[in-house]
């Protein structure tokens, strides 16, 4: 596993890098080949925030946690991550299952989308480019929920077009495709 442990606006001492590798050491197990880990330490105000990304070829797995501790905020995110990799693994075992063993493509993409209003008047803040990979509809409602966002956008396997999945107000999921 290659970890990049990094701070802003606080200094990432060894102590703080041993202890946030010996922690995400853990996942390894979980993975069969290596895997890029980017760790964020922040500090903002009096909360000490850790962001941590885990790139699985292509799957992205994200967790940040904020406590007035950073090595409890560590300790937390990394159980969370933990909870998102047996969801994940869960779910692909599952899927297999009920396909009939049919290989699932490890391509995945990851948006992240975050619109911040300052004004009244509407801006674009924040601009992201990613690739699209062709997934199945159940595989992009699966990395929706493993980002913990509201909606992604992915390319249709199955009909090569880009679509959107959403989570409805009501628990169920929306796709939206082009004509």
């Amino acid at each position: 596993m290659n970890i990049n442990v990094r701070g802003k606006n606080i200094e990432a001492t060894p102590a703080l890098v041993d202890y946030a590798q010996k922690k995400l050491g853990k996942l390894d197990k979980h993975f069969e080949q290596a895997t890029d880990v980017q760790v964020v330490l922040s500090v903002i105000r009096e909360e000490h925030i850790v962001e941590v990304t885990l790139n699985l070829n292509g799957l992205i797995l994200r967790g940040e946690e904020s406590t007035s501790d950073m090595y409890a905020s560590i300790d937390m995110v990394v159980d969370k991550l933990e909870r998102q990799v047996k969801k994940y693994k869960t779910r692909m075992n599952k899927s297999l299952r009920y396909r009939g063993m049919r290989t699932i493509s490890e391509k995945h993409a990851a948006l992240e989308a975050e619109e911040r209003a300052e004004d009244d008047a509407p801006q674009v803040v924040r601009t992201k480019r990613f690739t699209l990979k062709p997934m199945s509809v159940e595989e992009a409602i699966l990395q929706m929920d493993l980002l913990g966002h509201n909606f992604f956008v992915f390319t249709n396997a199955e009909t090569d077009g880009v679509n959107v999945v959403y989570r409805r107000k009501d628990g169920n999921y929306g796709l939206i495709e082009p004509e």
